[in-house]
């Protein structure tokens, strides 16, 4: 079904989560760079120069860390989710990740997405409208949730080439691939 900015899955986690205390959160920061003594160079004729401070003895670089959001972070643990987004976001996720762990926020993180194994689900189940009935095509045919998965969004063949490559830094990153033996009411054959 569709959602806008965010579908039902990802609302329900906000909604289990947020209660117990998971937060959106943000880093941001300056960078401050202060120069504290003067340097010295010896000449070729063995004296000594010193240097003088600059006339700004601090430098500031303003937002140098900026806009880097997790979904949700309570104490040093950091999770997300990613549910057919496009792949690019695991790119953001994982620098927040690392950037957050680099800054001394969190000490782990975790990241929620599909399995591909979930394919043969989307194959054959009926795409919603946002009044809950199916979404037909032109000739009254129901359209399939596959066409809304498609291979540029998230999961985890997209992942994991991302993390094998070390785009997280030092952060350990849990990784969750949701599976049809998950879902309650679907059948495996």
């Amino acid at each position: 079904m569709p959602g806008g900015n965010e579908s039902v899955i990802p609302k329900q986690f906000s909604t289990a989560l947020r209660p117990h205390n998971w937060y959106e959160t943000r880093v941001q920061g300056d960078l401050v760079i202060r120069v504290t003594e003067q340097s010295e160079d010896v000449l070729p004729n063995g004296k000594l120069k010193k240097h003088k401070l600059p006339e700004k003895p601090e430098i500031v670089v303003e937002n140098y860390i900026d806009g880097h959001k997790i979904d949700y972070v309570k104490g040093r643990v950091a999770l997300d989710m990613e549910w057919n987004s496009k792949d690019q976001t695991y790119d953001r996720d994982l620098y927040a990740f690392r950037m957050f762990h680099e800054c001394g926020i969190i000490s782990v993180a975790a990241l929620i997405t599909r399995s591909e194994k979930l394919n043969p689900v989307f194959d054959v189940t009926p795409l919603l409208k946002k009044d809950g009935t199916t979404d037909v095509d032109k000739e009254g045919n129901p359209k399939l949730c596959k066409q809304k998965y498609g291979a540029s969004t998230t999961w985890m063949g997209k992942l994991l080439y991302r993390l094998n490559a070390g785009r997280h830094g030092g952060c350990p990153v849990l990784v969750f691939g949701i599976r049809p033996d998950v879902i309650i009411d679907w059948e495996t054959s």
